[in-house]
């Protein structure tokens, strides 16, 4: 008489169909975040953009009233303090750039009354993609 062996139940994977499983996992996420970088970039580049053109409003609304534009020593901060005509200011606070970094202001500007210019990634002048300028003068942030 022969007998039957029992079957084993296997309740585990093994270590190498683990490791496989974390390798296609990981290439899989290092192909996302690889294809939505851009994205990522692209939509902080928006952001200042509509950053530039509320402090652009911020500063006619100042010409406006005090009829000129603030120095480069007053800086957009000025924009931020209360006076006697703002009592809260122009705007809620002192503009940072989405990487953090601060706004130029620059009074003259190169093709104007004024320039504002966010650096980009780097927060250095020049640069393409993720570190690109984008300026008050681009004609993007223009009202």
């Amino acid at each position: 008489m022969t007998r039957k062996q029992p079957r084993t139940v296997r309740r585990a994977f093994s270590l190498l169909e683990l490791m496989v499983v974390l390798v296609i996992l990981g290439m899989m996420a290092g192909i996302v975040v690889f294809k939505t970088q851009s994205h990522l970039v692209l939509s902080k580049q928006n952001a200042a953009r509509v950053e530039i053109s509320k402090i652009r409003e911020a500063l006619d609304t100042f010409y406006a009233v005090y009829d000129r534009y603030p120095t480069n020593e007053e800086g957009l901060a000025i924009l931020a303090k209360p006076s006697e005509k703002f009592t809260q200011g122009l705007l809620n606070k002192m503009p940072r750039d989405p990487w953090g970094n601060a706004y130029q202001y620059n009074n003259p500007g190169r093709n104007g009354p004024y320039e504002v210019i966010c650096y980009g990634a780097d927060g250095r002048e020049g640069g393409e993609g993720a570190n690109m300028d984008i300026s008050s003068d681009d004609g993007c942030a223009q009202k």
